[in-house]
């Protein structure tokens, strides 16, 4: 079943992508994993996860063959050739296109595929089937981040600085991060810098394993973030604390800003935040004073309808006092899924071609359809959203779709909605490696490549490029993701643009088609990722030594500065009121990941929280008439769910947290708002309005 005799790979779990080696165990035979001493990321290190990231790859429920929806068999599903599912598949599709049009059918892809089947994904669903309908659920997890990146910096990078450069700074700001539990290799970095002395704050509506080693911690409500932060920036401008020098040189729109937060009065914040007075005036002078500094953000305020402005106003805090491009300093969006950051970059997002370059621009066009071998006019528009693509199929836009690597039925918001979508179409096709919630409603299921049989190249949290190699052989008649994507292209008569001698020769052409794009990957050699360990984008050519710092002369706009905005905070798309008075949250544990189909998979660690358990606090325990045991059911205008509780002070008083990684009747996504920030798309997971009661 191995490839080699001791075959080393990288954990498909979160972005850190931690090196990992794969060995029988030496009393059992049965294969392990153990930290790889060799990838500098998080070398020797490995959380619960990657110790056991095989468990799902060798789990008796996985799909091994072709498989097409049956009435008449036992368990719905009849075994069938690659040939006759290829064929029967492009002659749905060909069918309903001719009907309907291109558009009428819809590409989902995942956040975890490699670079390589990103790429292929976004030319399929272009070239081969001609649809601007694609998109993928790293649209959950990091478009906030993205577009106020891009809004910002001119350019959209997870972490402006390498890892490396943490333990450099003297004052680090978490901000709706729980790098604890969702990147805990990540933390001793965090613990290095605290160790020479760095403050750490950390900012969430709970106490996590996280705030337990921040020396400040702010339990702040979800949809406070741009208030609180406008408190900090107004103590910035009214104390001098702001880097005139840096602001003046390298950034513009100060005068928006000062003008935006000139009513955010340390007194006014604290009466709309309850954040004491005292403790804003200390985070905003530690964090202008210390020489270095650091801010890193996710989910907690950016899956928000304000969410890409949230971001923006913590990037203002990097920008005014002049903490960016240098030593120790930085912003950084902590990317989630493995390949989060290089899944939008290489042409998954509805908007976007290979390269960061945006489909609707004439120069991008041509460049990539001179790659790619076509007439720039062949290439369909931009599409729409993940969950907007979902609407689509719900409306009858869109009547067949394919899935790959994602389980949007869980992992969207409203998931009722996308329940019924995926009963109306005509054909759905998923590429999996299990029979998720997804699946069930597929017309076909094609057994998937894992993490440890498919070679090919990711690109980490840091923006770091490296090379995953093939550490075991493909199980029963499974197939590598990107042989499927070629072998269905050839089905539907598409197959000459899909010529490839093997994965290595596809990276080649994303790298081609990349050259000259913000995400350059042109310089970049399997060779090269093989010898130097990663390789920082952009990396424009084969002797530039890759860029791990960012903007250390320049920003990415054209004038070579980064915008400052004014930020006037805004109300969440369903506030609070006398029928739904609580705030539910959603959120991720350490022992599960994203919608569970291979973490639940994984016994040591699903015995751990077999269940979701909601969290509230004892206030509002008490409020509700609940004991210190029983459950609690939450209802909001969507539905209504039935949970397990833990009581806990670690909360805040209203807010209830409750975390995603279950489906059917515990998926806590049949609650959750499906309003969308109106810049990046993203859903307003972390609000959601609620009624609690004691069952």
């Amino acid at each position: 079943m191995l490839s080699q005799d001791q075959p080393s790979s990288h954990c498909c779990f979160c972005s850190m992508q931690c090196g990992l080696e794969i060995m029988p165990n030496e009393k059992t035979s049965v294969l392990m994993t153990k930290p790889s001493p060799n990838f500098p990321v998080a070398t020797n290190r490995l959380c619960q996860k990657g110790l056991n990231a095989l468990d799902h790859v060798l789990h008796p429920e996985r799909i091994m063959e072709p498989l097409l929806k049956s009435k008449a068999e036992p368990h719905g599903w009849l075994k069938v050739s690659w040939e006759q599912a290829y064929a029967d598949i492009a002659k749905r599709i060909k069918a309903l296109q001719e009907t309907y049009g291109p558009d009428v059918v819809g590409v989902y892809g995942g956040g975890s595929l490699t670079n390589e089947v990103s790429y292929l994904l976004g030319k399929f669903t272009r070239v081969a089937l001609r649809s601007k309908y694609i998109d993928y659920n790293g649209r959950y997890c990091m478009s906030s981040a993205a577009a106020a990146s891009n809004q910002a910096f001119g350019i959209d990078r997870g972490m402006t600085m390498p890892l490396t450069e943490i333990p450099n700074a003297q004052y680090i700001i978490l901000a709706g991060t729980n790098i604890a539990e969702c990147q805990p290799t990540m933390m001793p970095y965090l613990m290095e810098a605290k160790k020479k002395g760095a403050v750490i704050v950390t900012i969430d509506p709970r106490n996590t394993m996280t705030s337990k080693v921040a020396d400040i911690h702010v339990r702040l409500q979800p949809g406070f973030d741009s208030v609180f932060i406008n408190g900090l920036l107004h103590i910035m401008i009214e104390e001098k604390l702001v880097d005139q020098r840096f602001v003046q040189e390298r950034t513009s729109g100060f005068e928006l800003l000062r003008e935006a937060v000139k009513s955010f009065t340390p007194a006014r914040v604290e009466e709309l935040t309850g954040i004491l007075e005292a403790v804003l005036r200390t985070i905003a002078r530690g964090f202008a004073k210390a020489e270095t500094g650091i801010v890193l953000t996710a989910r907690g305020l950016e899956q928000q309808v304000n969410g890409v402005e949230n971001t923006l106003n913590y990037i203002n805090l990097t920008l005014v006092t002049g903490k960016i491009g240098r030593k120790g300093c930085g912003f950084g969006a902590v990317t989630g899924q493995a390949n989060g950051q290089g899944g939008r970059e290489h042409g998954q997002k509805a908007d976007q071609l290979p390269g960061y370059r945006l489909i609707e621009d004439p120069a991008a066009r041509e460049h990539v359809a001179k790659v790619w071998g076509i007439d720039p006019q062949e290439l369909p528009g931009k599409g729409v959203s993940a969950y907007e693509l979902l609407q689509k199929v719900d409306e009858g836009e869109i009547k067949a779709l394919i899935v790959l690597g994602s389980n949007p039925l869980v992992s969207s918001p409203n998931n009722r909605m996308v329940e019924r979508a995926l009963q109306k179409l005509d054909l759905l096709v998923v590429v999996d490696m299990f029979e998720s919630e997804t699946a069930r409603y597929a017309h076909y299921l094609l057994p998937a490549s894992s993490f440890a049989e498919a070679e090919g190249t990711m690109t980490n949290l840091e923006g770091r490029v490296f090379h995953r190699q093939k550490a075991m052989e493909l199980p029963g008649s499974c197939r590598f993701d990107f042989h499927i994507i070629c072998e269905l292209a050839e089905a539907l008569g598409r197959g000459a643009y899909f010529q490839y001698t093997g994965v290595e020769d596809v990276f080649r052409e994303l790298a081609a088609a990349t050259a000259g794009g913000k995400a350059d990957y042109s310089g970049i050699t399997y060779q090269r990722l093989q010898e130097e360990k990663g390789i920082f984008w952009p990396c424009p050519a084969l002797d530039h030594p890759g860029t791990p710092q960012l903007f250390e002369s320049r920003f990415h706009h054209p004038d070579g500065k980064a915008k400052l905005f004014g930020i006037q905070p805004k109300m969440p798309a369903e506030p609070i009121d006398a029928e739904y008075p609580y705030v539910l949250t959603t959120g991720r544990l350490a022992n599960h990941y994203l919608s569970g189909v291979q973490k639940r998979r994984t016994e040591a660690l699903n015995k751990k929280a077999p269940v979701p358990v909601a969290e509230i606090h004892p206030w509002l325990a008490k409020r509700i008439g609940l004991g210190t045991e029983g459950k609690i059911r939450i209802t909001s205008r969507r539905g209504s769910l039935c949970v397990e509780v833990k009581i806990t002070e670690g909360i805040q008083p209203r807010t209830v947290f409750v975390p995603f990684h279950w489906g059917d009747e515990l998926s806590i996504n049949v609650l959750t708002n499906d309003a969308l920030d109106p810049t990046s798309r993203m859903p307003e997971f972390k609000i959601c309005a609620v009624n609690i009661e004691a069952i």
